[in-house]
């Protein structure tokens, strides 16, 4: 199963494959702005149909709009969400999408969790100096407290 299927497969309603959607309607449903979905358009993360000047979105494009926004809050670069929504074009099953995915995702976790300890050390070396300065001020008669 892909990573742009899998979102479909938890999905109890069946949905029609060939619905189509305009920019308007996704821009509300996703709440990112036009600009943000021709951007992604721009970037090739999606590639919709043209009737003239009317962009037609599919439920491919839609599902694939879903995941490039969870990559971004995730933290995952436009480069890795583009590789990892490209590994299902070279593998239908999705099983090198997941495998990628996995990974990256354990990587993600291990930076963040570096991050968090270096934060950790950081407040932990404030309240230090909070705890010294307000020693000092104390023993000079000082309310720390106070303005």
């Amino acid at each position: 199963m892909s990573v742009a299927a899998s979102s479909s497969a938890k999905s109890a309603v069946p949905r029609d494959t060939q619905r189509i959607y305009s920019i308007a309607e996704l821009s509300r449903e996703f709440a990112i702005t036009p600009r943000t979905i021709r951007f992604y358009e721009d970037e090739g993360l999606i590639k919709p149909r043209r009737q003239g000047m009317t962009r037609l979105y599919s439920v491919g494009d839609r599902t694939r709009l879903g995941w490039i926004l969870r990559g971004k809050r995730l933290g995952f670069s436009l480069a890795e969400i583009r590789e990892l929504l490209d590994l299902y074009q070279v593998d239908r099953t999705g099983v090198q999408q997941l495998r990628e995915l996995l990974r990256r995702s354990q990587l993600h976790i291990a930076d963040l969790e570096r991050k968090r300890a270096d934060l950790d050390q950081h407040i932990n070396e404030f309240r230090e100096v909070e705890n010294q300065v307000s020693a000092e001020l104390r023993q000079r008669g000082v309310d720390p407290e106070s303005d």
